[in-house]
């Protein structure tokens, strides 16, 4: 799982608000307008990238045993790469009809300054992350609307396409 690499769609397809992975099934809300799906070789379940905003959102699931850890631990795991990282705000959240762990932080990728958001889940043995990825600032506040929205309607499912 990788918060620096986007794709969408690379390892499943989304149709309708549904995607539909080789392990997972979930449906998500709209990400709204000015958001362009984007792809790389397998490192996210979804992503979008905004050019206006500078901004990312991805998703990516993964059923590996091994990630039966806490939210915590996963959270620590999504951070690597990051350096100079300070966090902001760290709450769980109900979601889908768990608790989420939601964190924001700044941090440094690459030696360029950004603002993440990231909601981990843990459900049914898989977990579910979600990322927001701005450079500092407004773009933040401009941009969370559209993550908030994406995440509203995330919901797993178990239906056949």
């Amino acid at each position: 799982m990788s918060l620096a690499a986007v794709g969408c769609a690379t390892t499943g397809t989304l149709q309708n608000g549904r995607y539909q992975g080789e392990e997972t099934s979930y449906r998500i809300g709209p990400v709204g307008e000015g958001w362009t799906a984007v792809s790389v070789d397998r490192q996210n379940d979804l992503a979008w990238h905004n050019g206006s905003k500078g901004a990312v959102i991805h998703v990516d699931s993964d059923c590996d045993p091994s990630l039966d850890i806490p939210l915590t631990a996963l959270r620590s795991h999504l951070m690597i790469g990051f350096t100079e990282r300070e966090m902001v705000e760290e709450l769980l959240v109900p979601m889908d009809g768990r608790e989420a762990l939601r964190t924001s932080f700044t941090a440094k990728l690459d030696g360029v300054p950004r603002q993440i958001l990231l909601q981990i889940l843990k459900k049914d043995g898989c977990v579910y992350d979600f990322g927001l990825i701005t450079p500092l600032g407004e773009t933040f506040d401009e941009a969370l609307p559209d993550f908030d929205r994406m995440l509203a309607g995330f919901t797993t499912t178990t239906d056949q396409p």
